[in-house]
């Protein structure tokens, strides 16, 4: 019973994950759609939601590598892990593109066209992140048992 509460305790918390991150894509959709006539469509925005849930839901909470010391294995002291640094970094890109973006939005800042490529970039380089490390943890987790 105690399994079955926990599992479904982390699924909650993934699906939390996933729909702000289906909040965020929706944000950054919004405003670099205002501002791109290209990027007006439905598609678009059904697009960024997808990749922000996606990338929400796979990219954050990564379990990290178990830690050693210099003492304990000298290969391992100075790794760093691939599958931790990009989901803490594509986190950040993304959610800084997202407050980016709902800034602008809220505040109705007509933001200059380089900004909004920017914020676009820095939305799809984090949530590709979040995807990469997500994948990364889950064959390793995959191989490990």
């Amino acid at each position: 019973m105690r399994l079955r509460v926990r599992k479904a305790a982390h699924f909650l918390e993934r699906t939390g994950l996933a729909l702000a991150g289906a909040a965020c894509g929706t944000f950054v959709g919004a405003h670099v759609g205002t501002s791109f006539a290209a990027l007006t469509t439905i598609g678009f925005l059904l697009g960024m939601i997808a990749l922000g849930a996606i990338g929400f839901y796979l990219g954050i909470d990564i379990p990290p590598l178990p830690f050693q010391g210099a003492d304990e294995d000298s290969n391992a002291s100075g790794k760093i892990d691939a599958a931790e640094f990009l989901s803490a970094f594509g986190t950040f890109l993304a959610t800084l593109a997202a407050f980016a973006s709902v800034s602008a939005v809220v505040l109705r800042l007509n933001l200059h066209s380089v900004w909004s490529w920017l914020i676009l970039i820095g939305w799809l380089a984090g949530v590709t992140m979040q995807i990469t490390a997500g994948t990364i943890a889950r064959l390793r987790r995959a191989h490990a048992h």
